[in-house]
């Protein structure tokens, strides 16, 4: 059973917080506790990550084996078969469609293209180099979106430039520690072969820049400061920039950005930084 749990990739599922941004954004994070459309919503991008992940596992097990971190994954490692881990992602499947079905026939559209769009990654996209993150970032603003549809409230177009910057350059990171790592020599990501070290670090900067400048312009445009009723949402910018600094240091000095995910589970400065600025945010959207 844990090997089952883990092939689910749990720890992944914080990425699909994403899903609640435009109802924290709009001031009707209530909803969580007054409406189950968020949850619901919130849970059918978890399970239909899993089952993609799941398909990804199986498809790539061969070259997973060869790898250093990835060999331990379940299917990789013979803890999981290939059929029981298919009985498995049948069933994440369909526990994502009829949440989706809970929330609206739109949200369905949304998890229909997620789903698909990953397939399509884990089959052929991935192997194309910038294209791979362009997919990855996608899948965010498709989370971002989602959310928006549950939650009733209108997605602003910062609000889906921020979270493709943001998650193009979370998913460059992770290119950059595969590239540390040798992968490309063994062959495991075709994709690598379009990246350099020298590439990867200035992109990193110019996406991480863009989204610095893009962050507070969303903060100090009208149309914020109107409906957020407050001329000081700008300071949270301060958070925003030293998280994204702190995680240019893991990647670029520490060399340690292969997984967003566990940087976000254990490093300290980044976790204070998004309660500070959760926290500020939720001040001035709620309190003042």
């Amino acid at each position: 059973m844990k090997d089952h749990i883990k092939l689910l990739r749990p720890h992944q599922w914080i990425k699909n917080l994403f899903v609640l941004i435009p109802a924290f954004f709009a001031a009707r994070f209530s909803l969580l506790l007054t409406d189950g459309a968020l949850w619901y919503a919130l849970f059918s991008f978890c399970f239909a990550a899993s089952a993609v992940y799941i398909i990804n596992d199986i498809f790539d097990r061969d070259n997973d084996r060869l790898h250093e971190v990835k060999r331990l994954r379940p299917i990789a490692s013979g803890a999981v078969s290939v059929r029981s881990a298919l009985m498995v992602c049948a069933v994440m499947f369909v526990l994502a469609a009829v949440l989706a079905l809970l929330v609206n026939t739109t949200f369905v559209v949304v998890v229909g293209i997620y789903f698909w769009s990953n397939l399509l990654y884990s089959f052929y996209l991935k192997h194309i180099s910038i294209v791979d993150i362009s997919i990855i970032a996608v899948g965010f603003v498709l989370r971002v979106i989602g959310g928006g549809v549950a939650a009733d409230v209108p997605v602003s177009k910062w609000l889906i430039l921020m979270t493709f910057l943001l998650a193009s350059c979370l998913a460059l990171g992770k290119r950059r520690d595969d590239l540390m790592l040798n992968v490309e020599n063994n062959g495991l990501r075709r994709s690598l072969d379009g990246y350099t070290i020298g590439f990867v670090d200035t992109s990193l900067v110019v996406l991480s820049v863009t989204t610095i400048v893009c962050y507070i312009m969303y903060t100090v445009s009208d149309e914020v400061v109107l409906r957020m009723h407050s001329e000081y949402i700008y300071l949270t910018a301060i958070f925003v920039i030293i998280g994204i600094l702190r995680y240019l240091q893991i990647a670029i000095v520490e060399q340690a950005s292969g997984s967003p995910t566990l940087i976000l589970l254990k490093d300290r400065l980044i976790q204070a930084m998004i309660l500070m600025w959760l926290s500020s945010f939720a001040v001035f959207l709620y309190v003042l």
